[in-house]
């Protein structure tokens, strides 16, 4: 796994606003997908991008903290998921099935055992049946957590080897909530009450349940606080396996899709080890997910959807790249005001120093 990001060229980046500003249209009245198309092309380091080979990555494990009763379903769903995915029918592989995803669907340690040898479309790598009850002891072990973080990085860089240039992350696993919830207030310094909210549907009386397990957890560990001890201790090997696949598509100059809490989860964990990681990610929607507005402006982003959604699998990030595409396509195509022969904006008659 590497870091060693690409940097920004400030020119390119003032070429670009010229080409959105020639375009025919007031200044900014694009509105967010004027930064947008910037952004893209700061990416590729071109000011004509092109987006190529779309993949849907969903990273599926287990989280040992679901033990401490922390979700509405059993664990047992994340392995069910997984075989939804595989045939065919959930929520993403509908969006990605219109959007023209490559999907993929990683096992990067489902507890349960899955029928998956020779199966297309999975990626049966499992880390382990599932982490550790960090409410007790760490999640994962430095080699999971290394292994898990490798993990993504090579399915990053298998599909940007296939052509892709933008990356979407999903996930999946029972418990997840509860572990993005205790990396984001480790890592943000914030309490527990403003990063958890019900997952898969708690109600008042569980959402209270998994805070005290949440509170507790950090106070067992409270010693730990480096970006990487903290992915070990209250981390999922799906959250790091996305981790380490935004690592390596940053280094790969692909745009990454963030999806929802957990994936913005991921996308901290990964900007706390290399900040230039950032400048690569498209938060894709604001999720209904308690904490996930508090998660976004912790790390400056601005998400293109707000849909009330918090379903997770990258189901968000699907449905918010036809405005990726749309960026492109007016930042290509769009007419300048000299190609159109359009007039600009007329500059303001000058002040009469008399008056």
């Amino acid at each position: 796994m590497h870091t060693d990001i690409p940097s920004f060229d400030p020119a390119l980046a003032a070429r670009l606003q010229a080409a959105v500003d020639s375009k025919t249209k007031p200044l900014g009245a694009l509105g967010r997908l004027e930064s947008l198309a910037v952004q893209i092309g700061l990416i590729q380091g071109t000011e004509a991008p092109v987006l190529a080979r779309p993949a849907m990555v969903v990273f599926a494990a287990d989280h040992g903290v679901a033990q401490s009763g922390v979700s509405a379903y059993p664990q047992a769903v994340t392995a069910q998921m997984v075989l939804n995915f595989i045939a065919g029918g959930a929520a993403v592989n509908v969006f990605c099935r219109q959007h023209g995803f490559a999907l993929e669907i990683v096992n990067a340690g489902v507890a349960t055992p899955l029928w998956s040898l020779n199966v297309s479309g999975l990626i049966d790598a499992p880390i382990g049946a599932g982490t550790r009850n960090f409410a007790h002891e760490p999640a994962m072990t430095p080699a999971q957590r290394d292994r898990a973080m490798a993990l993504g990085a090579q399915r990053a860089a298998a599909h940007a080897e296939l052509g892709t240039n933008v990356i979407a992350l999903g996930e999946m696993g029972i418990g997840n909530t509860a572990s993005a919830a205790c990396l984001m207030a480790r890592l943000c310094d914030l309490p527990v009450a403003q990063c958890v909210g019900r997952g898969t549907g708690l109600d008042d009386a569980g959402l209270a349940h998994k805070r005290t397990v949440l509170e507790n957890a950090l106070a067992t560990h409270r010693d730990i606080r480096a970006p990487l001890d903290v992915l070990a201790c209250f981390g999922g090997f799906e959250i790091a396996a996305m981790a380490g696949a935004m690592l390596e598509a940053a280094r790969r100059r692909m745009v990454i899709l963030v999806d929802g809490f957990i994936a913005s989860a991921a996308a901290l964990v990964a900007t706390r080890i290399a900040p230039e990681v950032l400048r690569f990610c498209v938060f894709a929607h604001l999720s209904d997910e308690q904490g996930h507005r508090t998660l976004l402006a912790a790390l400056g982003a601005e998400p293109l959807l707000q849909l009330s959604m918090r379903l997770g699998e990258g189901s968000g990030a699907a449905l918010a790249y036809p405005l990726v595409v749309s960026a492109v396509a007016f930042l290509r195509e769009m007419a300048t005001f000299a190609s159109a022969g359009v007039s600009e904006q007329s500059a303001p008659p000058a002040l009469d120093p008399a008056a």
